[in-house]
């Protein structure tokens, strides 16, 4: 990019991760899990689930990120979504979020979901609230070894594709 997405958001292109954005994608999730906002993952879990991690980057630096994490063949989940706090508020976790629900059409998928401190931000993708008793594969699958499962904070949200 020649531009700096600051001066054009909506130009800012998402692409797949590679292993020279696990430390940014490391950094971004160390500090929204230091504020509480997503479960804090390791560097090795990072590289680990590499290929569901896309990012936007401004120039040479990664800014935000998101990942399609695989339940089933019929449902995958928006996770781990992060912008750097300077590029926060100009649209682009949006274009993150445009660019996962486009990856699960692709695939295949007939629902996508989140868990999210802000639904209304993924209201406005058509996901809906829902209880997280719908969402079974996610609940046995991850949540089940969460620490917060008896005391989780966090609003589903589901979409069907």
């Amino acid at each position: 990019m020649d531009d700096s997405i600051l001066e054009n958001p909506q130009q800012a292109g998402v692409r797949h991760a590679t292993d020279q954005d696990v430390s940014a994608i490391g950094a971004l999730m160390e500090r929204y899990a230091a504020l509480g906002n997503v479960l804090p993952r390791t560097v090795d879990d990072i590289r680990r689930n590499l290929d569901d991690f896309y990012v936007i980057e401004d120039q040479t630096r990664v800014v935000g990120c998101g990942a399609l994490e695989i339940f089933t063949p019929e449902l995958a989940e928006i996770r781990s979504l992060m912008i750097a706090e300077d590029y926060a508020g100009r649209g682009l976790g949006g274009r993150l979020v445009e660019h996962l629900i486009g990856e699960a059409q692709t695939r295949g998928f007939k629902r996508l979901m989140a868990l999210t401190y802000v639904p209304r931000f993924f209201h406005k993708w058509g996901f809906e609230t829902v209880s997280k008793h719908v969402l079974p594969e996610k609940v046995w699958g991850i949540c089940v070894s969460c620490y917060k499962l008896s005391n989780c904070d966090e609003t589903a949200v589901l979409k069907y594709i």
